[in-house]
């Protein structure tokens, strides 16, 4: 026996350091070997990780070292998100330049991934802030300007008035800033869009073959997308003009109560007088999410203007309304607010009426509303010649109604939008663009490429610093050579991680990717991040790939072939209150290790303040519920840090974070050393039945026998598990395993039993296993080698246990060889001593045998 504990603070660096100098997971596109790619998303370098991104690595990184010991070539890279607004926040916040601040985050972060010993080939990192990599990626924005994806238009905006920058309508909280605070306005700019609705019907058509996707991430993506049928036609209005709207439920027209615009619809527009235009200019401050939309307070402006019905000709209010958007349809909507909530609202505010026009049956059409619409199925009632017919065939019957009219059309749309990636900031990729007066706009050359970002910028002004940049942003013409200005405006950061899989993949310095490389390991085997990312950066990876597909330079339509979306890590919050003389008190939150626990509560440390504890979230920087991971590290290891990320919780489940669950997991590294180092005086060479120290093989010992099956049971089944991403099942399994070799008595097959463990949990706790792997005589590393054989003739099950009963009621187990006759099974129960204290002597009227699984005696 050697020491009697592992010591992480050794091994691990020891190990990590032997990995790099064998480049053991440097991938090589030339290999002939089965290949993978396996990607967790990429992080923002924010500065530190914290354990939930650990779990997410730490699935990524089981996978990938299963599959190289599979004799597979594993791609399994890293980089960096590294674009976007809270590197300028900071700048502007801190005085420090973006680039510094990203790439010391960067630094950091890369430190503690290495410190828990992943099996990334840092050879292929890059960040997306690189001006090789963005340079590539304004060549990619040319390719598809040049291919009619790309256009410029004007666009209403969300404005934020401080920060001086568009924001997208998810970055608008009750009418203001997500980061400046201010009231949000809306503005015309010209914008860069992309033309994600050419791709529409392709995007949700290629959703049916994703059948390796999470059901719940395939419906979001359907409904983001928002395929609709209905009616387009147009309601003639009092002031002699037509007013086209656009309505998915045809079959409620008969329901229409009053038509609502936009605030800048032409027709509200058109409106001369004060009232109106200040009931617009409050629109432009609202909300343009779909929740705010859904939640905030119903208000409209009576337009003095009405439109008739088409089919009863009756004369509906025109109203100007707050919840209704330009971008969406036509900009205008037929009322039904019997069966739209946002309609029932207004409806409700300004006293206008509420039809049901929808029923569960024609007896209940005079039933009224409980205090809101019913958007459910049913018959239609109330509704002339529809009276009786179902949704969809009252659907049917407008449209062909309308058609035969020639007053309207039926139609499909979709909720999908162009995708605008105009940002008026400055740390991005610049859109390779040049505005002359003479040739208009004109891409730059793609020899001039990339268009570097100035470093000498000045963040003490709000907005955006290339537009007020002295000398970066005037150029020539390199149509005509005269004076021109650059675009000052970058391109939304979702544009970085829409094909930087493909850049992991192929690095030519000349181009983007090599077509034929990227072939080799696209799309991803198994993708892996959080739910978070289901719709909007899926989908424009997505539609990049199918954007490069169209073009010719690559193959295939999805990028990733299955995805995994993990759940987060979970900890308790902590608050304090706060009082300021003059001011309400307020609450501030704690981090936990600030937070200490005596007899009488939870305390602030070395201070009488009382900390509340709070409900169990996502960790989050903002509520400093974050652990960082390096101090655990220090205390327990990274195979412990590694363990306790795949044990217990089923990982698309949150795994609630606990100080006993990471305590549990370091007995666990260290009892799996005892177990091996236990057995060094008797292990033999690997592949070697020989005797020692009067240990031997004994192939007919039945003990001896069932700890050889269940090795290679284990074996079979935390490979099956690691396949299916089952990782608290393989770590189950290894506990099994372990808990049976500790009850064994010395073997060859105890010793075989041990050397098959540290290979099957070196994926999860590669230190360890890699220390324990050398001091039982392996050769090489075992992170490349092999995973263990399994001899199928061991995986069949040739024993089954019996229930036996008396009456119905339970009186004993037994084992007995699977396939056994009826009479023989018979004969094992009757001679069951409990069996037989049950019966108790009473005359036997009927057994009854259930092969393989039961026997009953009944008296």
């Amino acid at each position: 026996m050697t020491e009697t504990r592992f010591d992480p603070s050794q091994a691990d660096g020891r190990w990590q350091r032997a990995w790099d100098e064998a480049a053991c997971f440097a991938a090589d596109s030339n290999s002939n070997k089965p290949k993978s790619y396996v990607l967790e998303m990429f992080p923002y370098p924010s500065g530190r990780i914290h354990i939930g991104h650990v779990r997410n690595y730490t699935m990524g990184d089981v996978l990938a070292r299963y599959k190289k010991m599979r004799g597979h070539e594993v791609l399994h890279p890293m980089g960096w998100d590294a674009f976007g607004m809270p590197a300028e926040n900071a700048a502007m916040e801190k005085g420090v330049h973006p680039g510094g601040w990203t790439r010391e985050n960067i630094a950091n972060m890369k430190a503690q991934l290495k410190r828990l010993g992943f099996a990334l080939d840092w050879t292929r990192e890059f960040a997306t802030c690189d001006p090789e990599y963005y340079g590539h990626e304004q060549a990619l924005f040319i390719d598809m300007y040049e291919a009619g994806l790309v256009y410029r238009k004007e666009s209403e905006v969300n404005w934020d008035p401080v920060d001086m920058t568009v924001l997208a309508n998810e970055q608008v909280i009750d009418g203001k800033g997500w980061r400046s605070g201010a009231e949000v306005e809306k503005r015309k700019l010209n914008q860069w869009f992309l033309k994600i609705t050419d791709f529409a019907e392709d995007l949700l058509d290629g959703l049916g073959t994703l059948d390796k996707w999470p059901e719940k991430v395939r419906l979001m993506q359907e409904n983001w997308i928002g395929k609709s049928q209905g009616l387009e036609f147009s309601f003639e209005l009092s002031n002699g003009e037509t007013l086209p709207v656009y309505t998915t439920r045809p079959d409620t027209i008969f329901g229409a109560s009053f038509v609502a615009v936009a605030a800048d619809h032409p027709v509200a527009q058109s409106l001369d007088n004060n009232s109106a235009r200040d009931f617009i200019a409050l629109c432009k401050k609202g909300g343009t999410t779909a929740a705010e939309l859904e939640t905030a307070e119903k208000l409209g402006f009576d337009t003095g203007i009405t439109a008739r019905h088409p089919f009863t000709g009756a004369e509906l209010p025109v109203f100007i309304a707050n919840f209704v958007l330009m971008d969406y349809g036509t900009g205008a909507i037929m009322a039904v607010p019997g069966h739209d909530q946002r309609d029932f609202e207004f409806a409700t505010k300004y006293g206008l009426p509420i039809p049901r026009v929808v029923a569960a049956s024609a007896d209940e059409a005079d039933k009224p509303f409980a205090g809101e619409a019913e958007s459910g199925d049913g018959v239609i009632v109330n509704s002339d010649f529809l009276d009786g017919k179902s949704v969809e065939d009252a659907k049917r019957e407008v449209i062909a109604r309308a058609e035969l009219g020639e007053w309207g059309k039926g139609t499909t749309v979709w909720r999908l939008r162009d995708w605008g990636v105009s940002r008026q900031r400055y740390w991005g990729t610049p859109i390779p663009f040049i505005h002359c007066d003479t040739c208009g706009v004109v891409p730059v050359p793609k020899k001039q490429l990339p268009v570097e970002l100035p470093e000498d910028v000045d963040f003490k002004t709000p907005g955006n610093p290339l537009l007020r940049h002295p000398t970066w942003k005037h150029v020539d013409c390199p149509t005509c050579g005269g004076k021109a200005e650059r675009e000052t405006d970058t391109l939304d950061t979702f544009t970085n991680s829409s094909w930087y899989f493909l850049r992991f993949a192929s690095q030519p310095a000349d181009k983007p990717f090599d077509r034929d490389e990227v072939a080799k390991w696209l799309p991803v085997e198994q993708y892996i991040g959080g739910i978070e990312h289901a719709i909007l950066h899926l989908l424009y990876a997505r539609f990049w790939t199918r954007a490069l597909q169209r073009m010719g330079q690559v193959t295939f339509a999805e990028p990733f072939a299955s995805l995994f979306t993990q759940g987060m890590v979970t900890h308790e919050t902590y608050r304090h209150q706060v009082s300021v003389k003059g001011k309400p008190a307020f609450y501030m939150w704690d981090a936990p290790e600030d937070v200490e626990q005596r007899e009488d509560g939870l305390f602030l440390k070395g201070t009488e303040i009382p900390v509340e504890v709070g409900r169990v979230e996502k960790m989050s920087k903002s509520k400093k519920n974050v652990v960082d991971p390096d101090t655990i590290i220090a205390q327990y290891g990274a195979d412990a840090v590694r363990w306790f990320m795949l044990s217990d919780s089923p990982p698309e489940r949150d795994l609630p974070w606990s100080e006993a669950g990471i305590e549990g997991c370091w007995r666990f590294v260290q009892r799996l050393w005892r177990l091996a180092t236990n057995e060094l005086p008797f292990v033999p060479p690997a592949g070697e039945n020989n005797v020692a120290d009067g240990v031997g093989v004994n192939f007919t010992d039945p003990e001896d026998i069932g700890l050889r099956k269940l090795t290679h049971r284990t074996v079979s089944g935390v490979a099956e598990d690691i396949e299916a991403l089952h990782f608290n099942k393989a770590v189950a399994k290894i506990y099994a395993l372990s808990n049976a070799i500790d009850k064994a008595k010395m073997s060859y097959d105890r010793q075989d039993a041990v050397r098959t463990l540290v290979a099957i949990a070196s994926p999860m706790m590669p230190h360890i296993a890699e220390e324990l792997w050398s001091k039982i005589g392996e050769e090489g590393l075992v992170a490349e080698a092999a995973w263990p054989e399994v001899d199928p003739a061991l995986l069949v099950e040739d024993e089954v246990t019996i229930a036996v009963q008396h009456m119905g009621k339970l009186r004993d187990t037994l084992t007995a060889p699977k396939g056994a006759s009826k009479d023989d099974l018979e004969a094992l129960a009757l001679a069951s001593e409990k069996v037989q204290r049950s019966i108790d002597g009473a005359a036997i009227r009927k057994v009854i045998v259930v092969p393989d699984r039961l026997v009953n005696i009944v008296t």
